[in-house]
């Protein structure tokens, strides 16, 4: 088991506090040391130039489909030269009616190196057996698709 944490903090500065008026923008300062600038998304009131939870969620995704993607290639003995990805978090009304993410879409490009290549079902197999060990995907309620 491991614990991991991070710090949020929000600030009103002696602005405005009511409905639909109030600052959006906080900080979250992660355990290595980093802060990031974070707020609601533009569409919900937020500054477009911050992150935000939606786009967090798709890059925690991404993130973690990629380091289990490299872990699983480097143990069936492949060389992965570059890995991108572009993630979309889609944000809509659930079957429930509420507001949630319900859809995250990766569409990761890798680029192998080295004599050893896969074929097109061993490249589609290592992303699946990536997307089943990834920690962060196991513990979402929303539909994580994998796009290839």
């Amino acid at each position: 088991m491991s614990e991991h944490q991070i710090t949020l903090s929000w600030s009103r500065n002696s602005g405005s506090f009511e409905r639909g008026n109030y600052v959006r923008e906080h900080a979250v300062r992660f355990a290595g040391g980093q802060t990031l600038e974070n707020s609601a998304a533009g569409d919900f009131g937020g500054a477009g130039h911050a992150s935000n939870p939606e786009e967090l969620l798709a890059a925690a995704l991404s993130s973690c489909h990629m380091l289990t993607f490299l872990a699983v290639a480097a143990n069936r003995g492949y060389v992965i030269d570059a890995y991108d990805d572009t993630a979309t978090a889609r944000l809509e009304k659930n079957s429930e009616g509420q507001m949630a993410v319900t859809r995250v879409t990766l569409a990761p490009k890798v680029r192998f190196g080295g004599d050893k290549q896969p074929s097109p079902e061993d490249y589609r197999k290592l992303h699946e057996r990536a997307h089943h060990a990834c920690f962060i995907a196991n513990s979402v309620k929303s539909e994580v698709e994998l796009v290839l």
